[in-house]
């Protein structure tokens, strides 16, 4: 199967979650055989951090197409998708509406949609927000729409967006890339967090992360990450590593006694919604203490797999835990990964969807084209 995708980015590393999870999920699609061409649009602030300048040889025959603007490019993207059998557009791509308008043009690839920020989709869109990533008539022209988001969030694409044939696609963890590794002593910590500042989590993380800190003078505290502003309320025992690669994650979710797991309030409010730095850091074995949101007990089990707080007593209660009692979580964490939700376990899943909706047994084979499905909406402003 050869796959066209419209990305934010698998280039670059820098102040986004996308970037990991398609090197994963591309490269589990290339170890089954499959091969894809990546479309991103060229930005300087991804330029100047790029740790993928060019896709690995791991990856085969599979092409990175940077590209200024779409006017450059559509000419190559048409071509590449007359060869294609699933075309996916994402949340957040940059030139989304003229990608999908040429794949819907082009008709012989499955139109796929792949909305990784499902919960900030929504709450933009109920918001009355311009939404630049989604097509102006919504998702129903789609002939399959993933989210990584699952629970209400599918619901809520048939009911608000007109998706009609709707999966969740988790996120996910690329073993060979996340495990554990012996301590990095620049990264010891009793308590770790690795992630972009956003201010829909900044709550949470001073209740789990900051006040700790502040009650725990002699201890080593460490946040990762880039985007941090200057106000952000740093104490002498909080140290900061200024954007890790994803080959540094390792060493540093294996150097701490504890990390924490800080989800984006839109997304802890919908729930079912994993971050992927959750997956990243259970790979490697670390102990994970989660803030609370619905449907982490499906992915992990509290008290045995995770630590869970609300408060940052909580957390002071999880840091005084025992070094085995501790190991035993993050231990426990590893194996339920590896056995449920690598990379390659999302890559087949995806090919299942895919292959699901080529049945001719699938409704829209039997009833006809996603176009002629639900009612018409206009995202336009």
């Amino acid at each position: 199967m050869k796959i066209a995708i419209f990305g934010l980015t698998i280039s670059s590393s820098w102040g986004n979650g996308h970037a990991t999870l398609w090197r994963g999920l591309c490269k589990a699609l290339a170890n089954l055989g499959h091969e894809f061409v990546f479309f991103e649009r060229d930005v300087p602030y991804y330029a100047a951090s790029r740790d993928w300048p060019s896709l690995p040889p791991a990856l085969g025959d599979s092409k990175l197409v940077l590209y200024s603007d779409w006017s450059t490019i559509e000419g190559r993207a048409r071509r590449e998708l007359a060869e294609c059998d699933t075309a996916v557009v994402s949340s957040y791509c940059f030139d989304a509406q003229a990608a999908t308008d040429t794949i819907l043009d082009a008709q012989h690839p499955l139109a796929v949609f792949y909305d990784l920020d499902t919960p900030i989709t929504l709450d933009a869109l109920r918001a009355g927000k311009q939404v630049p990533y989604l097509p102006w008539r919504g998702l129903g022209d789609f002939d399959l729409v993933l989210s990584y988001t699952g629970g209400a969030a599918l619901e809520a694409l048939r009911s608000d967006l007109c998706a009609q044939h709707v999966r969740a696609l988790y996120g996910h963890v690329d073993p060979d890339v996340h495990h554990p590794v012996a301590p990095v002593e620049r990264y010891r910590a009793m308590l770790s967090w690795l992630g972009t500042y956003s201010a829909d989590r900044q709550v949470m993380l001073e209740e789990l992360f900051v006040a700790p800190a502040r009650l725990r003078p002699r201890d080593k505290f460490l946040i990762g990450g880039a985007q941090y502003p200057e106000h952000f309320p740093w104490s002498n025992n909080v140290y900061f590593v200024y954007h890790l690669p994803p080959q540094e994650h390792s060493a540093f979710f294996s150097s701490s006694r504890l990390t924490l797991n800080v989800t984006r309030e839109p997304m802890a409010r919908m729930g079912w919604c994993p971050s992927g730095r959750l997956f990243e850091a259970a790979a490697c074995g670390a102990a994970v203490l989660s803030d609370e949101w619905c449907g982490l007990d499906d992915f992990y089990t509290p008290g045995e797999q995770v630590l869970v707080a609300r408060t940052a007593d909580d957390t002071l209660a999880a840091l005084d835990m025992s070094d085995a009692e501790l190991q035993a979580i993050g231990g426990a964490a590893r194996e339920r990964t590896l056995d449920e939700h690598t990379s390659l376990h999302r890559a087949k899943q995806l090919i299942h969807y895919l292959e699901e909706v080529r049945s001719p047994f699938h409704p829209q084979a039997m009833q006809g084209s996603a176009q002629s499905y639900g009612q018409t909406f206009d995202a336009r402003p």
